[in-house]
């Protein structure tokens, strides 16, 4: 008997990241032996993750577990796992849009869901959040189709639509926009926004940390002075969001804010997750940042272009160009609603197995 177990797996990317995605029949029902054998197949805890599938970045240490919804109006259950890298932990609390634009794809291939002549509309519950996320996908002849003409920043080249409109993101995981009750509140000195909608994040003005707000990657991911001011307040945000010690997790994220450069953009964000600067930005953190720049008071309402339509439509710039979220609110301050719709891609790029030491199954 072999010491290696092989479990059936798609590598895809979805949107700006990528990442295996299992069905969770295929995965232990064991929360404690499933985690082992994600850290096994992404190769953690080990910096370059050498002996796995993850790619040393947070972007692609990531992970999608999908079954056939028992739900009520639901097809899909998606599951995400943010794998670290350097330690060996899996973390179910936040969720990931990107990832989330394969989870139709991915069930369409597999046989979870079947798929419709022209357009197949998928509903999918993400178990991380309790919320509904409608994909729309293009699959002409009932099958997927993969390559088009849409074109997202941080990916090259072009590829099919997947349009992901997000309901239920309000207190996505603290049952509250704005869970300290505050539309800013000051944290060593610093004003922050703690907000909650598809993501929960703490917004700060960049330039409050003697940034433009315009760096890339190489200035942002060197400045460990910025991350040692940064994480003692994400810490005390995160307490104050009532998710305890939060040393541990990927929640709250950060962003830090300014104007837009672009004549179309109405925000510039620099999103940190939270130890890194994302390469784009995240989409779930998108929905966040643009729905904060609906909320009056918000920082990222002080520093955003003014626009008053609804539904608008939140240009959001990044390290790689722009993201757009169409945005639809209903009422005002801690009592707003919102839906949010964005356009993704996604695409499988391997097929088989990932093979992992048989002894992470028995512990």
């Amino acid at each position: 008997m072999s010491d290696l177990v092989g479990i059936p797996v798609i590598f895809m990317r979805g949107g700006t990241s990528r990442g295996p995605y299992f069905k969770a029949s295929d995965l232990p029902t064991d929360t404690a032996t499933r985690d082992r054998v994600l850290l096994a197949a992404m190769g953690s805890p080990d910096p370059r993750q050498i002996d796995g599938l993850g790619g040393a970045d947070t972007l692609t240490s990531k992970v999608a577990i999908v079954s056939k919804s028992t739900r009520p109006g639901v097809d899909l259950d998606y599951l995400f796992a943010q794998v670290d890298i350097g330690k060996p932990i899996v973390d179910t609390a936040p969720s990931c849009g990107n990832m989330l634009a394969g989870v139709a794809p991915f069930g369409i291939e597999t046989g979870l869901i079947p798929a419709a002549d022209g357009e197949t509309r998928v509903m999918i519950y993400n178990v991380n959040t309790e919320a509904r996320i409608e994909a729309v996908v293009k699959t002409p002849g009932k099958s997927v189709q993969y390559s088009g003409d849409a074109r997202i920043d941080g990916v090259p080249g072009t590829a099919a639509p997947i349009v992901l409109n997000f309901m239920d993101v309000v207190g996505s995981i603290s049952g509250k926009l704005l869970p300290t009750g505050k539309v800013r509140d000051v944290i060593d000195g610093i004003e922050v926004t703690c907000i909650d909608v598809a993501m929960p994040m703490i917004m700060m003005r960049a330039k409050d940390f003697g940034l433009t707000g315009y760096e890339g990657r190489p200035e942002i991911n060197a400045n460990r002075e910025l991350f040692a001011r940064v994480e003692p307040i994400r810490l005390e945000a995160g307490r104050r969001m009532g998710f305890g010690d939060v040393s541990d997790k990927v929640i709250p994220k950060v962003g830090l804010l300014s104007p837009p450069r672009q004549p179309n953009g109405t925000i510039t964000s620099r999103y940190l997750t939270p130890h890194a600067l994302h390469a784009a930005h995240a989409v779930t953190g998108a929905v966040c940042v643009a729905t904060a720049c609906a909320l009056e008071g918000s920082i990222a309402h002080e520093l955003a272009k003014p626009d008053d339509a609804n539904p608008r439509t939140i240009w959001i710039e990044h390290p790689s160009g722009q993201v757009d979220v169409l945005l639809q609110t209903k009422g005002k301050g801690a009592d707003m609603d919102v839906v949010a719709g964005t356009l993704r891609t996604a695409r499988p790029i391997m097929k088989g197995e990932v093979l992992v030491p048989r002894k992470v199954l028995t512990g």
